[in-house]
This record gives C-alpha cells, sequence and structure tokens, in this order.
C-alpha cells in the first residue's frame, strides 16, 4: 500500500487519485489525533476535506516549492510540511476569516528558529490561491526608531539591544492594527517596515509600505501575546537570572510588559510555536551566525551569541513566560511543537480554537 508522501507524488503526476487512494489518505490522517483535533477532521467530513486540500495542493504545490528549494527545504520535507500543516491552517485562517467581518489578525508567538516568518510567507502564498489577499507583520516592525532607542538607553543603559518590552511604539502598532481592522477605514495604510542591517546591525525604520485593505493579517513575533507575571516568580527564576541586578531587570521588563496588553487584544488568534526545548534557541542562534560567517557576512562569536540569548532570556524568560501560555486555553488556540531540526512534531489545540 502506498504512503501519503507516495500517493502525492502520483497526484502531482496526474492530478487525481482513486477514491481508495483518498481513503488511504484520510486514515493517515486519523491515526494522529492530535492533528485530527486541531484541524477538525473526522470520519464524517474526512474525505470532503481530504479533496480539498488536494484540490488546494495542485494550486499551491509549484509556489510553494519554488519558495522552499530557495530556503534549502528537503523535497520530502516540503510534501510533508504541506499535507500536514501549511494547507489544512491556510483552510483553518480561511474558514475563521468567513466566521467574521472584519480582517482576522492571526497571531505567531515563536523564539528565534521555530520558523514563524516562513511559515508566515507561505501561509500568505496558499491565501492567496483560495482568493484571501493577506500581508505579514512582525513586532520588529513597530520597534522604535535608532535615536528615539539612543535616549531610551541615555535614560536607562540596561536596554542595550533592541527586543525586549520597551523598545517598541507600542502606540504606532495598535493604530496600524485599528487601521487594518475597521472595515471603515478604506484609504490606503501605512505599514511601518524595520530594516536591522542599519547603523551597524542596531536597525532603524525605513519607508513604509502602502497597502489596502487585506482580508488576513498574519502578526509575528518573539514575545506576541505574552502576559505579564506575578512578581514573586521572580524569588527562584531560573538561569541565567542570577543577582539581584539580574532580578530587578527582569521586573522591570516585566512592568514595561504590561503596556502591550492593549495590543495584544487586537489578536483574533493565537499560535505557539513552542520548541521541545528552549535551550535549542541558542544552539539555533550559533549555527544562523555560523553560516552567516561561512558566507563572507559578519557574524557573531558563540561568546557573544551566549551574551545576546542571556540578554533575552533575563529580560522575559522562556520557563516564565512562554511555558506557562501554551497551557492558557484563553489565549492561545494552537501550540505546535518544533523539534531540534526546526521541523513541527505536535499540534495541540485548545478549546478556543
Amino acid at each position: 500500500m502506498l504512503g501519503s508522501i507516495q500517493l502525492l507524488e502520483k497526484f502531482n503526476q496526474s492530478s487525481s487519485l482513486s477514491s481508495s487512494e483518498i481513503e488511504t489518505l484520510l486514515q493517515e490522517d486519523l491515526k494522529d489525533s492530535s492533528f485530527c483535533s486541531a484541524f477538525d477532521i473526522n470520519v464524517k467530513n474526512g474525505i470532503k476535506k481530504i479533496e480539498n486540500r488536494l484540490t488546494l495542493w495542485e494550486k499551491s504545490y509549484k509556489l510553494v516549492d519554488k519558495y522552499c528549494q530557495k530556503l534549502s527545504f528537503n523535497s520530502l520535507d516540503i510534501m510533508s510540511l504541506l499535507w500536514k500543516l501549511w494547507l489544512p491552517l491556510a483552510i483553518q485562517l480561511s474558514e475563521k476569516k468567513n466566521q467574521q467581518k472584519t480582517p482576522l489578525i492571526q497571531g505567531f508567538l515563536g523564539v528565534q528558529g521555530t520558523g514563524k516568518t516562513t511559515l508566515c510567507n507561505i501561509l500568505c502564498i496558499i491565501l492567496k490561491q483560495l482568493e484571501y489577499t493577506s500581508i505579514t507583520l512582525s513586532i520588529d516592525d513597530f520597534y522604535k526608531t535608532y535615536s528615539e532607542r539612543q535616549k531610551l538607553k541615555e535614560i536607562d543603559p540596561r536596554f542595550i539591544w533592541r527586543g525586549p518590552p520597551g523598545t517598541h511604539d507600542v502606540e504606532l502598532a495598535i493604530n496600524t492594527l485599528n487601521q487594518l481592522k475597521d472595515p471603515r477605514y478604506l484609504q490606503p495604510i501605512s505599514v511601518p517596515r524595520f530594516d536591522k542591517s542599519l547603523w551597524n546591525g542596531q536597525g532603524d525604520r525605513i519607508k513604509p509600505d502602502i497597502i489596502n485593505k487585506s482580508d488576513i493579517i498574519l502578526f509575528e513575533g518573539w514575545f506576541l501575546g505574552v502576559q505579564p507575571i506575578k512578581k514573586t516568580k521572580f524569588n527562584d527564576a531560573p538561569l541565567p537570572i542570577k543577582t539581584q541586578e539580574d532580578r530587578q531587570f527582569a521586573q522591570d521588563v516585566n512592568e514595561k510588559l504590561k503596556a502591550y496588553l492593549p495590543l495584544w487584544e487586537k489578536l483574533d488568534r493565537l499560535i505557539i510555536l513552542y520548541p521541545e526545548d528552549y535551550h535549542l534557541s541558542k544552539q539555533w542562534r550559533k549555527q544562523a551566525e555560523q553560516k552567516m560567517i561561512s558566507s563572507g557576512q559578519t557574524g557573531m562569536k558563540n561568546q557573544e551569541i551566549e551574551a545576546f540569548v542571556n540578554y533575552f532570556w533575563i529580560a522575559l524568560h522562556p520557563q516564565l513566560f512562554i511555558t506557562p501560555l501554551t497551557q492558557n486555553s484563553n489565549l492561545v488556540n494552537l501550540v505546535i511543537t518544533i523539534d531540534g531540526h526546526h521541523r513541527p512534531q505536535h499540534i495541540q489545540k485548545f478549546i478556543a480554537g
């Protein structure tokens, strides 16, 4: 009996499968209860959902394959991820959009290396085949300007890098999402963009994109949706929070996080891309920097990466802020676990999903 990848390869050649082959694809889906729960697949609706996915596969495969090949994905991973995650998620987003009159704002929370930017770009490709307009936004697009961050550093020298709460223009982000969300706002919308390479890597705001209304906004960030925690949580905080100065910085950043809550309220849904071990983000950063150095670009040495990542873990430690969020069914719709090879492994759906 052919497996799902072999059947999809056959479909690529002939654009058709027999009823028994479609049934085989359904049975493969039904073996994964978490996948079926996440995308509402069951025995009754399964054949119809498989047929819909195949129709979308036919429209999307070559476009997604072309994009992924540039990122050095291997062919088997492309086919597996397209079938088991990207297509069903795009269909789910289109269905959620249909349930409301206003544009859908889908949030993605994920540390570096979890693939949130790649996922958003691929979803845009697929959504276009479903005849939905979409745009991607990052929390990075709403950084304060270089000069504003220099002034912030003068006031509080602990803000040595952009990134933590306090380094963004939250009001600008809220106003932008309000315009994107409001069906009565019919003028072109100015969407801020940020270039990280400016000012020797410190980055600055650049010319904004001017766009028309979009059906779906894919909004991603490394602490998107994260909630402030109780002060007592810092009494026994994990490493690298060691000193009283570390704890004070963590508490002060936690306080600044409160200003972001009105922004999080603009999200219609939130998906977390969650590494099976948060320490992987440090490993992934080292791999990314080594790749840059090998290609002749400037990159950080391992010692610099250690200090860089530790800074962010002191500011918003994943164990304190992200892990609890993965158990919060009131705020999160899906949690997608990412393994050490950056591949999605497990999907957990909450009731709110």
